[in-house]
């Protein structure tokens, strides 16, 4: 027994280096005083204050977060709706509709990203709407964010007991009020789960940023494949590190807030 313990205890910390490594790595040169190579050169701070003197960076960053916020809150409550209606209700071509839901999850980057900037081209073209930017990055990000949160409330809600819910409308609550008090509580982990998923995924898209940005929208993921271009720095290196720490920090919070959070039985004791 303790020698199978002690294999499985060796695969595991295989499994998370090699997870985790490539990852530790440029934390590690992010600090690197030597500029290119792979030798260490010394530990230092300055990468960090020349990323913060970048006004490129910056700029990038702003876009990233603001691109991110916007279209995790949009994709959350329609995401939610629709994950909700395929879930409780019935209507001609539901099952149609819940197959095309993981057409976007399923179909590569590349042809969302040539899709969306074909259709961006035609809408310009007949309307004079979406000139390439922010703009339409944003109901890009919207477009492939909506079914990974509807499928993520959907599952939540098929492990809900629906009587709670006819329960509460027997008890004299309305419609509204049903949801409110009672489905959204309940799923609640399901919602907060999708965007966080929605929020990293556009944080993390290059393919389908690149297809749809225009002048002045780069973001972190465009930035830094520009410059790796021209070879990796530990600006470079600083850059990412920041990302992983505040999607650490993001995963950490809102995992430590759900556990802190009281449940509605708790509440309602």
């Amino acid at each position: 027994m303790n020698r199978k313990r002690w294999w499985l205890g060796c695969l595991s910390a295989l499994l998370y280096l090699f997870l985790y490594a490539p990852i530790a790595v440029v934390i590690v040169y992010s600090f690197n005083v030597a500029r290119y190579g792979a030798g260490w050169g010394g530990f230092t701070w300055k990468w960090y204050h020349t990323l913060w003197q970048n006004p490129t960076a910056l700029a990038a960053a702003r876009n990233t977060f603001l691109l991110a916020g916007i279209s995790t809150v949009v994709a959350t409550l329609l995401g939610t709706a629709l994950g909700y209606g395929l879930s409780r209700y019935w209507f001609p071509g539901k099952r149609v509709f819940s197959r095309l839901l993981y057409i976007p999850v399923v179909i590569p980057d590349i042809v969302m990203g040539v899709a969306l900037l074909l259709f961006y081209s035609l809408i310009r073209e007949w309307l004079g709407l979406f000139e390439l930017g922010l703009t339409t990055m944003v109901f890009a990000h919207i477009t492939f964010q909506i079914p990974f949160v509807a499928i993520v409330v959907r599952a939540r809600m098929a492990g809900m007991d629906p009587t709670i819910e006819e329960a509460a409308r027997d008890l004299g609550a309305s419609g509204w009020q049903t949801f409110w008090h009672v489905t959204l509580p309940l799923i609640w982990p399901g919602v907060m789960a999708g965007a966080m998923l929605a929020f990293t995924l556009s944080i993390d898209d290059f393919v389908v940023s690149y297809f749809t940005s225009g002048p002045g929208a780069t973001t972190l993921p465009i930035l830094i494949y520009s410059s790796v271009k021209r070879g990796i720095t530990p600006d470079i290196n600083a850059l990412s590190t920041l990302i992983v720490l505040i999607s650490v920090i993001g995963t950490v919070g809102v995992t430590l807030w759900q556990h802190v959070r009281p449940t509605q039985g708790e509440t309602t004791r």
